[in-house]
């Protein structure tokens, strides 16, 4: 194929980002749509970089040294980009491509001014936008400039923050390259930026315009701060008119100055309210050729816009696609779940179709419309009540969407407001149930006997058979998921647990007494969980070579590790334990409702880190001694809280009350945290099963990965099992589309508009500089804050804090090792939470950024019973 150097900007379109870069392929396709004015121009094409790189091959092996590069070396990288762009820079542009950008510039005078303009290949994509990573330049006159400035702009492709980017995205160098955009300099009054979708909240009905005078320049550089215009509904509703001292402008002999604003013109508005609504239309119209919202780089020249560049916003988090022109209110269910990382299509897939209540998808993660609920009075109260009880932050940004005037409908009540789903009782005893707990070991049985007989079923079923088979086990799942004993019990032990909260507040004044009434409660199948680990270590910890040994697993991450245990003095009795504890705990993981994740069976030296903490930090014995212990205070408080009560007036009947409560909440608060177990279980039955046909696939060449139809939908997959053919374009679309979904932050409440809301906690009191969140369990602790993102990288301390985003429950393993809990994410009865209190770690939740204020290693003081942190000198 013959290589093409140069091309005009109206011949390319968005199709064409392999030949001209990001930013030219969305230059013309701008060029083409009806009304908007872009500078005439052209592209240099990667074909031309392609060459240039091609006449140094010094280039190869500094990109090599690039890749090797540990990316936190800032030095290193600073030092190799730097002779990269040196050497692509000392390369003499070839005669033959030199000659065709000059007849390119012939076409529109060769004295004429320029914006030279590097135009990546992955710059201004959906999923990265690269935004200010590579170079542009200003005022080019002449065609010597402008080579000499092409040649720059190809060398810009490694600056030291474009490969930094590049690393934090996960693109390789190599796969990038460089097209450069020659465009006809625009000379403007006045320039700046316009975002269709409001970049802070996220809304894509409201509009926002920076502008200022001269070039834009100024505004991006930050040599001026901008008026900002807020746009609604085609009219102004909100604006800032800054004082502009200064402006950037065009310099007669080439390049750009700065220059000062005559005094009298400085807050004059570098735009009329008339001006923007005419530049925010034509946005409208730009947003809907590209199909999302856009940041889009305008100029004014003589009243009429001009438009020189516009990329998608990559910050928003996206909505969820209903079809409806309806206004919707999504609350997150990762929120509620523990896990706010972003799943894969079969992960999502899957946990839709087991689910009890419908589910969207948006940006990775799965949100329930609470629409109807919020519109009629009772069942509003309902909501806000279950969710204000179990997270705060979750209440106030359902209020704040509230407070909308007329974006949630208004229905009537469709049922008495004392049967409103969910909804805690205010007073009084809760629903009845008997507190026996023959209920729970009944309840239990079922679930064990329900999962034996999906092992049973499954193993016989293959193909497509496979499939219609797991389309009936999914309602199996969700009739022991919806089993309305199962649920009784549930909410009995959390009705339980906040009637003792709250009563006991009221009679005695004390805050959070169900937290050491609930130490060491029966049943808890994640609390058991942590012991148990504590027990594989006691295994362990007689036989320094296992030690030894498990120490360099720890390095090697090697999930072959348990083969070669047999070989160590005491290895046998160490690989029993650790089996042993696969067989109940192994379908356990990280991020757990996503079954794409590796489970611990999948990756047992995963727990190394976790066995060895537990090795260095604990005596033996020490599973039995922390559940006695916690027994031991849960009777204590119980004997002390009885006795206090009987003191006070109606004394008897209040202490009965609350022993009747007391039993109830020890008999089945457990049980909380078993159907979760039973819903992992199932879901590690499913995904050998899947994998399986995956293993087929591949084998029949369909695939290239087994793990490829994590990237396909559960029907998707059906589908290709069924046809013998996959669309592996498709999947490395949605593969570029998680990793980027991996850069947003999941609101805990998202509107149809694309609003995303947090919410915020109303209080007061706690003291200044503090960090405010929920408390979960009681207690203040101080010690050595250990921010661990991921449980693998944890090595942990006696009296250490865990600092982390979320913890599910296979992060119970490290709760029996820790003193105290902060995360960003939890409410009252999550998960984290539940095993806190279960372990009596003082925990506040909750935090907003707490991974990011808090510097591991600090000193911090955690107030679990008031709900606030404390970073210390």
């Amino acid at each position: 194929m013959t290589e093409q150097y140069v091309v005009d900007l109206q011949a390319v379109d968005e199709t064409r980002v392999a030949v001209v870069g990001g930013k030219g392929a969305h230059l013309g396709g701008l060029s083409r749509i009806e009304g908007v004015r872009v500078p005439g121009g052209f592209c240099v094409t990667t074909d031309a970089f392609r060459r240039v790189m091609a006449q140094a091959p010094s280039i190869d092996e500094l990109i090599d040294q690039l890749s090797r590069v540990d990316p936190d070396d800032q030095e290193a990288i600073r030092t190799l980009s730097a002779r990269i762009r040196r050497t692509i820079e000392d390369v003499a542009v070839p005669d033959d491509l030199a000659s065709a950008i000059t007849q390119a510039l012939a076409r529109f005078g060769e004295q004429a001014a320029y914006a030279v303009r590097s135009s990546a290949t992955a710059e201004d994509l959906p999923t990265a936008s690269f935004a200010g990573q590579q170079d542009t330049y200003l005022n080019v006159v002449g065609p010597t400039a402008v080579l000499q400035h092409v040649s720059r702009c190809w060398a810009s492709l490694f600056t030291e923050r474009a490969v930094i980017y590049r690393r934090r995205n996960g693109i390789d160098h190599r796969t990038v390259h460089m097209a450069v955009v020659v465009q006809q300099m625009a000379f403007p009054d006045a320039a700046g930026i316009l975002f269709t979708a409001d970049p802070v909240t996220g809304n894509r009905k409201v509009a926002t315009v920076d502008a200022g005078f001269g070039l834009g320049e100024a505004l991006v550089s930050g040599v001026v701060n901008p008026d900002v215009f807020t746009v609604r509904d085609g009219e102004v509703v909100a604006r800032s008119i800054a004082a502009k001292q200064r402006a950037v402008l065009a310099s007669p002999t080439g390049g750009t100055r700065e220059v000062a604003i005559d005094s009298r013109r400085q807050e004059q508005p570098a735009l009329t309210d008339a001006q923007v609504v005419r530049l925010v239309r034509l946005g409208r119209r730009i947003e809907t050729h590209f199909g999302r919202p856009q940041d889009i780089e305008w100029c004014l020249v003589d009243d009429d816009f001009q438009i020189v560049q516009s990329r998608p916003i990559t910050t928003l988090f996206p909505v969820p696609e209903t079809g409806d022109e309806e206004n919707h209110v999504y609350v997150s269910v990762g929120h509620q779940q523990m896990m706010t990382d972003p799943m894969k299509p079969l992960g999502l897939s899957m946990w839709q179709l087991t689910a009890m209540a419908p589910m969207h998808e948006a940006g990775g993660r799965l949100f329930v419309d609470v629409t109807r609920r919020l519109a009629a009075p009772a069942s509003r109260a309902a909501l806000l009540d279950l969710v204000g009880r179990g997270d705060p932050l979750v209440r106030d940004a359902l209020e704040t969407v509230l407070d909308h005037d007329g974006f949630v409908p208004s229905l009537p009540d469709a049922a008495p407001p004392d049967a409103a789903p969910g909804r805690p009782p205010t007073g009084g005893a809760p629903a009845p149930i008997e507190t026996d707990p023959a209920i729970v070991t009944e309840l239990i049985e079922r679930s064990r006997s329900s999962i034996a007989a999906l092992e049973r079923d499954i193993g016989t079923k293959s193909g497509p058979a496979l499939f219609d088979f797991l389309l009936e086990a999914f309602q199996e799942h969700k009739r022991v998921l919806g089993d309305p004993l199962s649920m009784q019990v549930i909410m009995a032990g959390m009705e339980a647990t906040w009637w003792l909260n709250d009563t006991l507040r009221e009679w005695l004044g004390e805050k959070n007494a169900a937290d050491t009434l609930t130490l060491s409660a029966p049943d808890n199948v994640t609390s058991e969980m942590g012991l148990a680990l504590l027990d594989v270590a006691d295994v362990i910890r007689p036989h320094p070579e296992v030690v030894t040994f498990l120490q360099d697993v720890e390095d090697a991450d090697d999930d072959t590790f348990l083969d070669e245990l047999t070989k160590r003095a005491g290895g046998t009795e160490a690989r029993d334990a650790i089996e042993a504890y696969l067989d109940r705990y192994g379908m356990r993981c990280v991020a757990e409702i996503d079954i794409t994740r590796p489970r611990w069976r999948e990756r047992p030296a995963t727990l190394v880190p976790v066995i060895l903490d537990n090795v260095r930090n604990f005596e033996p014995g020490a599973a039995e001694r922390h559940f006695e212990q916690g027994l031991q205070r849960a009777r204590q408080k119980e004997q002390d809280v009885l006795s206090r009560l009987r003191d006070l007036p109606d004394g008897d009947r209040k202490a009965d009350e609350a022993k009747r409560m007391i039993d109830r909440v020890r008999t089945f608060i457990g049980y909380r945290e078993y159907p979760k177990y039973g819903i992992v279980s199932r879901y590690f039955v499913y995904k050998r099963a899947l994998l399986k046909e995956a293993e087929r696939l591949v084998r029949a060449g369909v695939l290239p990965d087994r793990e490829d139809v994590y990237y396909l939908t559960f029907q998707e997959f059906h589908d290709a099992v069924r046809s013998n053919q996959v669309d592996n374009l498709l999947i490395q679309q949605r593969k570029d589309a998680f990793r980027s979904y991996q850069a947003l932050t999941p609101p805990r409440v998202l509107t149809s508009d694309g609003e995303a809301v947090s919410g915020a906690y109303r209080r007061d009191d706690a003291p200044a500089g503090a960090l405010v969140g929920l408390p979960v369990s009681a207690g203040t602790i101080e010690g050595r804050a250990r921010v661990i993102l991921d449980m693998s990288d944890a090595v942990l301390e006696a009296g250490d804090i865990l600092v982390t985003t979320f913890t599910d429950p296979s992060w119970s393993p490290l709760f029996v090792g820790i003193a105290g809990l902060v995360t960003e994410v939890g409410g009252l009865m999550t998960h984290g939470a539940v095993i806190a209190r279960e372990y009596g770690l003082p925990a506040v939740v909750g935090v907003e950024q707490a991974t990011r204020l808090i510097r591991d290693g600090q000193r911090i003081r955690v107030h679990g019973t008031d709900g606030y942190v404390e970073i210390l000198p």
